[in-house]
């Protein structure tokens, strides 16, 4: 049970009476082109926002605690202090905490003048200061600290985060202001509050990654100003956040070549094509129901994939524990890598390795058969890029012309015949 203050009728009315004060208008008679965006010298923070800050922007950032967003947040309002003026408030932090923090990441000669702290959890002050220094950016970090006086409930609670949210955005958008709001997350990952937070904002940014390794994917789940699950790539270290330019490249940095149990896929993130290295490995279960256990792929997906090799291919998985992980932290979540996860799987079970130069794409049905994925001569071009040589794929795809330079495309229609592709040794033992 959560205790919520009804907001005051008097402000209601006032709300509608403002809103009833405008007439409509024909969208031909509306004068204006696409606003021009503000320049983010940080690349991947850019490319997932869609080219750039949209003025009068509000983006919400979500992530668990610790995983960066301060960090990330405080370098995009020092690139952002160099264009104008910009307003970092916290309400978790003092103003030396964040200047220290700055000076970690930055040194004190890299510290820009337009960039102004503010040690503050009063809503009201906050935005007596945004419309009196009118910054090109804001960061309210975070928005669950902050309350506006006259709502009777505690900070975070879902009137205060609904209505500052609110209060904010009707700041952004009279005064051109772009604003980033960080967000706290409950166990569960989906950021703390009304979900109705998520509708008041234009951008949701989820910060996410294993705490154990360095990367840290920056995915948007929702953005008015260009397109979702667009993904940008960093690596925390001691002096912040670093962009990974090349994601692939990073993500097969340590894979073993010629090592069992070891299959690339190409998955997409958004629009960009990403190489990933899943590892499988089978163990002869020591207990009378075998363990199936994955390290970033969907569990349900895991467990269909094996229970095809059993049946249409016939492993003897029912006597073998089987895990899978998904190399560094990145977490798949389309069905373009279920091929992929079989042949690790196999590639294990049998003790052979892979074709090195090979990587596998194509989507696994119930009957064992190949399904097309989308956008896949972006897939290709990047695993060309990288140096790969084959690439297996279902025989249902309509390869475009150039779509697979300096890539042979080999078509399988079956699960049982791309292994035979790849494993032939281990295949025909099967089949025998």
């Amino acid at each position: 049970m959560v205790g919520e203050a009804v907001a005051p009728a008097k402000a209601r009315r006032v709300a509608g009476a403002a809103a009833g004060a405008r007439t409509p208008r024909r969208l031909a008679e509306i004068e204006g082109d696409a606003e021009a965006r503000l320049a983010l010298p940080i690349e991947e923070f850019s490319r997932v926002l869609g080219g750039g800050i949209v003025p009068a922007s509000v983006v919400l950032v979500g992530g668990e605690p610790g995983i960066g967003k301060s960090t990330l947040l405080l370098q995009v309002a020092v690139q952002m202090a160099h264009q104008g003026p910009v307003l970092y408030v916290s309400g978790e932090e003092s103003e030396r905490q964040i200047k220290a923090r700055a000076q970690r990441l930055f040194g004190s000669q890299g510290l820009p003048g337009d960039l102004f702290l503010l040690s503050e959890t009063d809503m009201d002050a906050i935005v007596q200061h945004l419309e009196t220094l009118h910054p090109v950016l804001a960061v309210i970090d975070s928005i669950q600290t902050v309350y506006l006086p006259e709502v009777e409930s505690s900070a975070g609670s879902i009137t205060q985060v609904r209505d500052c949210a609110a209060r904010l955005q009707a700041v952004a958008k009279a005064g051109g202001s772009a604003i980033f709001l960080v967000g706290h997350v409950t166990k569960e990952g989906a950021i703390a509050g009304p979900r109705v937070l998520e509708h008041i904002v234009d951008t949701v940014l989820y910060l996410e990654g294993d705490p154990f390794h360095a990367y840290r994917l920056l995915r948007s789940v929702k953005n008015r100003f260009g397109a979702t699950s667009e993904v940008g790539v960093f690596e925390m270290g001691a002096g912040g956040m670093t962009e990974v330019l090349n994601p692939s490249e990073a993500f097969l940095a340590e894979r073993v070549v010629n090592a069992p149990g070891s299959a690339i896929a190409v998955t997409m993130e958004g629009t960009r094509p990403l190489l990933v290295e899943i590892q499988g490995l089978t163990s002869p279960t020591s207990f009378g129901h075998p363990r199936r256990t994955g390290n970033g792929v969907d569990l349900n997906r895991l467990l269909l994939t094996i229970a095809v090799l059993t049946r249409r291919v016939g492993l003897k998985l029912a006597e073998q524990d089987a895990f899978v992980n998904v190399v560094g932290g990145l977490r798949i979540e389309e069905p373009a890598a279920d091929l992929a996860i079989a042949a690790a799987i196999a590639s294990s079970y049998w003790d052979r390795p892979l074709p090195a130069d090979t990587v596998l794409i194509g989507e696994v049905g119930l009957s064992g058969e190949l399904r097309a994925v989308g956008q896949l001569p972006a897939r290709l071009r990047e695993a060309a890029r990288l140096g790969f040589r084959r690439a297996i794929l279902p025989s249902s795809t309509r390869l475009e012309r150039g779509g697979a330079e300096g890539l042979a495309a080999i078509e399988a229609r079956s699960v049982r015949e791309a292994l035979s592709l790849v494993l032939p040794s281990g295949q025909s033992a099967v089949t025998e």
